[in-house]
């Protein structure tokens, strides 16, 4: 299994673009930094949109949900640095989601993820769990193209923090799929296919999004402690 923990958080934003070079500057070496030194947080990613928006997905794999609620974390939440409240402000339609990993499959990292972020409908949820883990994403590893596949269950509401007030509310994640691979086509591929919001709403979602991305960056834990 690729993840390094039993949950994640996945946020999705778009930044004011006259914002981007500073952003990715102050994300790169402050932030992600910042946030692998709270313990329970083992790897951060940063992704860039290939195709369909918004620009940037974010990935940190955490050891256990109480990794998101902890003290450690929300002090930091609640205590922005003063290039992280300068930052705040250019954020545009934060979604942020405490999740679950329901299923994660294959090994290591790819360069290239689909992403696809969806919402069960009522009384369905156990149905399309069933037929993504049981049928759909162990297979997928094993195709050429491809890497590793999750699915994340939106589980926790995260706390009304300072860094929140300044950037203002964010949204929610219900549920999420993360596909990575090395072939832009496969997953493209992919996307109309086997994982096309189609299938998906057929199988008892609601309409789906979804997004291709390249990784931009990728920071662990043990990078910060050395």
């Amino acid at each position: 299994m690729p993840l390094l923990g039993k949950a994640a958080m996945l946020l999705s934003f778009d930044v004011v673009e006259d914002a981007i070079p500073e952003h990715d500057d102050w994300h790169t070496h402050e932030h992600l930094p910042e946030r692998l030194s709270i313990p329970g947080f083992v790897r951060g990613t940063r992704w860039v949109s290939l195709d369909g928006k918004p620009r940037y997905f974010v990935l940190y794999e955490v050891d256990q949900l109480a990794t998101l609620q902890s003290e450690a974390y929300l002090e930091r939440l609640n205590n922005p640095s003063p290039w992280t409240s300068k930052m705040m402000p250019n954020y545009r339609g934060m979604t942020r989601g405490l999740c679950s990993v329901s299923g994660s499959f294959g090994v290591g990292m790819s360069q290239i993820g689909l992403l696809i972020r969806f919402k069960p409908e009522a009384g369905m949820e156990s149905s399309l769990r069933a037929w993504l883990i049981n049928d759909i994403l162990p297979q997928l590893p094993s195709r050429r193209g491809l890497g590793s596949a999750h699915l994340f269950e939106g589980t926790l509401t995260p706390h009304m923090t300072k860094e929140q007030r300044i950037r203002g509310p964010d949204a929610s994640v219900d549920w999420a799929l993360f596909v990575m691979g090395y072939d832009e086509d496969t997953l493209a591929r992919l996307r109309h296919g086997d994982l096309s919001r189609t299938q998906i709403e057929e199988h008892g979602s609601a309409p789906a999004s979804d997004a291709m991305y390249r990784m931009h960056y990728i920071l662990t834990d043990q990078d910060v402690s050395a």
